[in-house]
């Protein structure tokens, strides 16, 4: 008998109806007021190969929980500022997830970009090519 697992797609259209997600021009409005930062959590390699939102953060998905509890030993201090954070990946479903995830530890002020890096891409909204050897990547400081 096989195990009976939920659909991701299920997963994703539940975490959607309690967050709050936001477009891609909304987003670039806001950030370039300074309002939000964008947290990129995508796979590195997918950084070199697609690039990313400038200035954006790079927070592993798998290290997202981590990085944000401030008990954790892997704590990253971005995650104290009060401004808004907007995750995204390539189409916004891990986002989706991770934004509802950060909100049950606890975090008010997390969104997940409508549609991820590949709608942002698709608005014409600029975007930065990450090299492998880029030593300046701000999420490992």
């Amino acid at each position: 008998m096989a195990n009976v697992i939920t659909p991701v797609s299920k997963l994703v259209e539940e975490a959607k109806t309690n967050i709050e997600v936001i477009y891609p021009f909304s987003a670039f409005k806001q950030c370039k007021n300074g309002e939000i930062v964008f947290i990129d959590i995508r796979d590195i390699r997918e950084l070199w190969r697609e690039g990313k939102i400038e200035d954006s953060f790079h927070a592993p998905r798998g290290m997202l929980e981590f990085w944000i509890d401030p008990l954790s030993q892997y704590y990253k201090k971005i995650f104290s500022s009060n401004k808004i954070f907007v995750l995204y990946c390539a189409s916004g479903l891990r986002s989706t997830l991770s934004a509802f995830t950060l909100k049950q530890m606890g975090m008010k002020n997390v969104r997940s970009l409508e549609g991820g890096l590949k709608n942002w891409k698709k608005c014409n909204l600029p975007t930065i090519s990450v090299a492998q050897n880029d030593l300046n990547n701000k999420s490992y400081k």
